[in-house]
């Protein structure tokens, strides 16, 4: 539960960012828009490496379904668009490789 915790506040800082920057070059906003983009990505980093994981990688690689997720749902309640029925299957999918990628039985390797 704590990794799901994480991910999804990971997933907001990391969108909040990369949406500062956004505004700031495609929206015509305030330079100062970076300042808080570039604190929001460093607490995305950091919530990052609290993940529950032995493997930098695989933590990354099942984040990247969450972000998907979050970036939907920042589409909907931001932007306010609407996702479409493939945004929705395409948000399934990338959930279902996640949980596989996280939650998957390992065995030890040499």
């Amino acid at each position: 539960m704590k990794s799901v915790l994480v991910y999804a506040g990971a997933a907001l800082a990391e969108i909040a960012g990369c949406f500062a920057f956004w505004a700031w070059l495609r929206l015509e906003k305030s330079p100062w828009y970076l300042v808080p983009g570039v604190a929001s990505l460093m607490l995305f980093a950091y919530l990052l490496t609290l993940v529950e994981s032995e493997a930098a990688g695989r933590a990354y690689a099942a984040y990247g379904g969450i972000y998907i997720v979050a970036s939907l749902a920042w589409l909907r309640v931001v932007e306010g668009v609407r996702p479409d029925r493939w945004d929705v299957i395409g948000v399934c999918v990338c959930l279902i490789g996640a949980a596989i990628i996280l939650f998957g039985p390992r065995y030890a390797t040499s």
